[in-house]
């Protein structure tokens, strides 16, 4: 079953209303063989009354066959009255009697919307932006208990997403977006219900402060980390002293330790050419180490003036 449907408009007002033409293969066959009708008849009489009857009874009876697709279900009235929801298929009104007021999606339907510079808690302006998803459960409360059910979850989501805006610090809305959007959900959700209407989710796409907001908050979060940087160079620098004092404490007990550990400061001072070392005195005459120094010295001594008179006799 093929069918056209000529889509919505919206009247000035911006409300959407469903256009009523919906032509299906059903009412062009009808049309079709009421032309059939008329020909054979105007062919066999000459006579253009019966031909005009049989194509006015055709376009009349054309009005009779709706298809709803299979997501749609069509709202009849008859005279007014609503009488039941018709679909998905073939169905049939009677013409000029009954009529499809309009046409109910029942697929899930996504909703952009927005605040534009709305004051959070702490006076903080921001602008949001989010996606609903919704969906029509009850088609009949959604034809009669609201003009356009679908402009008034867009309204119901804006409202609600101000007031929850208005109701969460600057903070908690940057960092618990997974509750605001259960909140929202349900607050858009208990408006909306009453009109047939289930909302799915909400899901918040971008917030946006102002720049010097942002400036002010990167400022915060450096300051921030530089002190937890200089809190951690300090615990480290108390582990280091608390080391030395252990070191301190066996060496004081140890003096051969002390001396082998003096040795290999001196080796690894003295192991590259040309380096020196400040020790002080009293580590010198405590460790006995102008005896090492020394003869390290002499070493150095001898090993450079041997370098150079290899270079004056080349």
């Amino acid at each position: 079953m093929v069918s056209v449907d000529f889509g919505r408009r919206s009247d000035n007002s911006g409300v959407s209303v469903p256009r009523s033409v919906r032509v299906n293969v059903v009412a062009v066959a009808i049309l079709a063989v009421a032309v059939a009708l008329a020909s054979a008849a105007w062919m066999a009489t000459e006579d253009w009354t019966l031909p005009v009857a049989l194509i006015l009874v055709g376009l009349a009876l054309m009005q009779s066959p709706r298809v709803a697709q299979q997501w749609e279900r069509g709202v009849v009235l008859k005279l007014g009255r609503f009488v039941g929801l018709r679909g998905p298929g073939l169905f049939w009104i009677v013409p000029f009697v009954d009529r499809v007021s309009s046409w109910i999606d029942q697929r899930t339907i996504t909703t952009s919307f927005a605040a534009e510079q709305t004051l959070t808690s702490d006076t903080v302006p921001v602008n949001v932006d989010a996606v609903l998803f919704w969906m029509v459960h009850d088609a009949q409360k959604a034809a009669l208990e609201v003009q356009d059910y679908a402009q008034a979850v867009s309204w119901a989501a804006q409202t609600a997403l101000r007031d929850i805006i208005g109701k969460t610090a600057l903070a908690d809305l940057l960092r618990g977006r997974e509750q605001i959007e259960a909140d929202l959900q349900q607050l858009i959700d208990q408006r909306s219900n009453p009109w047939g209407v289930t909302v799915s989710s909400v899901e918040m796409r971008d917030i946006v402060i102002p720049v010097a907001l942002q400036d002010a908050m990167s400022r915060e979060a450096q300051a921030a980390r530089e002190k937890q940087a200089r809190i951690i160079l300090g615990q480290a620098e108390m582990e280091i002293a608390h080391s030395f004092q252990e070191a301190a404490k066996s060496y004081h007990d140890n003096p051969t330790a002390l001396h082998l550990r003096a040795m290999n400061m001196l080796y690894e001072g003295l192991k590259e050419k040309g380096a020196l070392m400040l020790i002080p005195s009293s580590a010198v005459e405590s460790m006995g180490m102008g005896g090492m120094l020394g003869a390290a010295a002499m070493r150095q001594e001898r090993l450079t003036g041997g370098g150079e008179n290899k270079k004056e006799t080349a």
